[in-house]
């Protein structure tokens, strides 16, 4: 025992401990930077870095997974805390989220995730990366209002939204946020570079954040008219914790939308979090594979306790999971780590926290955004085919004009229509052949002939010519559906009216039931 704990200590002490810090680096701006985006008070996110940090480790399996706040579910929790109108009902649909989520684990239906069509996951993050561009432009430029955000792409473009406060841009904008700005997206973008690889192991948004400080310290210093104000510098209040907001249940049954959001928000972040433990899996040197439910279960009860607690809701992030393993962690004990530095940071030096610029972190999601949205992700989805690329651009114009709800599930029926219509040629084929010496209409049936079958085969055996011969061979099927075996027999029993000859090989007739 002793042995086993000293060895936990050494691992802790060489590997997750330099890593943890390493990850809360990361971490610190993006939990920032995602309340910011969210519509939500900046110490929420801070406490979901420490939620899915210091609790969702002890239940998860997971070794090198870190979980946090996430900027593809920022969108869709800023329209429900705007549409819902309290940030207290809001915390209601964590709850929810997070009961969702236990129940998908207890059902074992984590595998559910592998369901959904590569193209309109791809659909999705694009157009959760168009709404963080556009959300985040107004902050760029110094813009403290943002209150012209609502939901959807559209809106945007109502008279009583965007162009509405175009003279509030202008009166509230200042030249020392884009210069801000400007500065951390170029700093971002040229960290991505070869030139500065060996820099790399230095996190490139803390970087970003403390150029951005500095730049507004020089700032106010020497050219103090030109200072960013204080409604344009993060604000966290001194005492954290005294300041939570917590959720009012008596409301829990008074709105469906309550329900419907918290569903969508825990589906949506249940299948980020399986698609990022799938990727942080691929990465882990030592192939410890993640149990996909036990995993469900661990974000579902971090979430409960997020929305108890006045945090946003979590997933497993793969930036941060990413970041985690190229420290060099071994155990969760780095992502625990990792949250115990938040808790630290908000505790003991949270003056520090609100000489941060908005502009910075909005550089941070602008290229966040970029990046789940860039220019080479449309050309290769268009190199992959129509029928590809339909679901992949219906799904971002679909959620750009509506919600994400709507543009998912419509990019999820394409992505069926086409399946199905692959299903139909593939199923059977059509030919003419020379059986014994006469011409014949040869219908072969492969595999699996489905219900799904049924309009294509009938509209086949429709086209077929009068005094002709046809036959249908099913000698290789592993399963004809009844609704086939109907059509067919329906058919041989008029085929002598159109004076065709008909001849069924390894296909059993069977009796066709009248409605009149």
């Amino acid at each position: 025992m002793r042995r086993t704990i000293k060895y936990y200590k050494i691992i802790w002490l060489k590997h997750d401990l330099p890593a943890g810090l390493s990850v809360f680096l990361v971490a610190l701006p993006l939990c920032l930077g995602i309340a910011l985006a969210s519509g939500a008070p900046l110490y929420s996110g801070l406490l979901s870095g420490i939620i899915g940090g210091m609790i969702v480790p002890l239940i998860s399996s997971s070794q090198l997974s870190v979980s946090g706040p996430a900027a593809g579910l920022s969108t869709l929790v800023a329209a429900s805390i705007n549409s819902l109108g309290d940030y207290k009902i809001f915390l209601l649909v964590v709850v929810i989220a997070g009961g969702f989520q236990i129940l998908l684990g207890l059902l074992k239906l984590g595998v559910v995730a592998n369901y959904f069509p590569s193209s309109v996951i791809k659909g999705m993050l694009a157009a959760i990366g168009i709404i963080l561009i556009l959300k985040q432009i107004p902050l760029a430029i110094g813009y403290d209002q943002p209150d012209f955000w609502t939901s959807g792409f559209l809106s945007l473009f109502s008279s009583d939204q965007f162009l509405g406060n175009i003279q509030n841009f202008y009166n509230h904008s200042t030249r020392a946020a884009v210069f801000i700005s400007v500065s951390c997206i170029l700093l971002l973008i040229g960290f991505q570079r070869p030139l500065f690889k060996k820099w790399r192991i230095i996190p490139a948004v803390l970087v970003v954040v403390i150029i951005g400080t500095v730049l507004n310290e020089i700032l106010k210093t020497y050219l103090n008219v030109h200072a960013l104000k204080q409604t344009q510098l993060v604000s966290i209040q001194q005492s954290v914790f005294e300041s939570i907001t917590f959720p009012d249940f008596s409301l829990m049954f008074t709105k469906v939308q309550i329900w419907k959001d918290g569903i969508l928000i825990g589906l949506l972040a249940s299948l980020e979090t399986l698609l990022s433990i799938e990727a942080i899996d691929k990465l882990d040197q030592r192939n410890r594979i993640t149990p996909i439910n036990r995993e469900l279960l661990a974000q579902g009860i971090g979430n409960i306790v997020c929305g108890c607690l006045g945090a946003l809701p979590i997933t497993a992030v793969i930036v941060r999971g990413a970041a985690n393993v190229n420290a060099g962690a071994r155990t969760k004990m780095a992502a625990f780590t990792h949250g115990l530095f938040i808790f630290l940071a908000i505790l003991i030096v949270p003056f520090l926290l609100n000489k941060i610029p908005y502009a910075a972190l909005s550089a941070i999601l602008l290229v966040t955004g970029l990046n789940l949205t860039k220019p080479k992700l449309y050309r290769n989805m268009w190199n992959l085919g129509w029928k590809q690329f339909i679901p992949f651009i219906i799904t971002i114009l679909v959620i750009l004009a509506t919600d994400l709800l709507i543009g998912v599930s419509i990019g999820l029926l394409l992505s069926i229509y086409f399946i199905i219509q692959n299903n139909f040629k593939a199923e059977y084929k059509i030919s003419n052949k020379t059986i014994n010496g006469i011409k014949t209409e040869y219908i072969k049936l492969n595999t699996n002939v489905t219900f799904l079958n049924k309009v294509k085969l009938r509209q086949a055996l429709d086209e077929v010519p009068e005094y002709s011969v046809l036959t249908i061979d099913g000698n290789d099927c592993n399963f004809i559906d009844y609704d086939i075996l109907e059509i067919i027999s329906e058919f041989e029993n008029k085929a002598h009216d159109r004076h065709i000859e008909m001849h069924l090989i390894g296909i059993e007739k069977v009796s066709i039931t009248s409605f009149h």
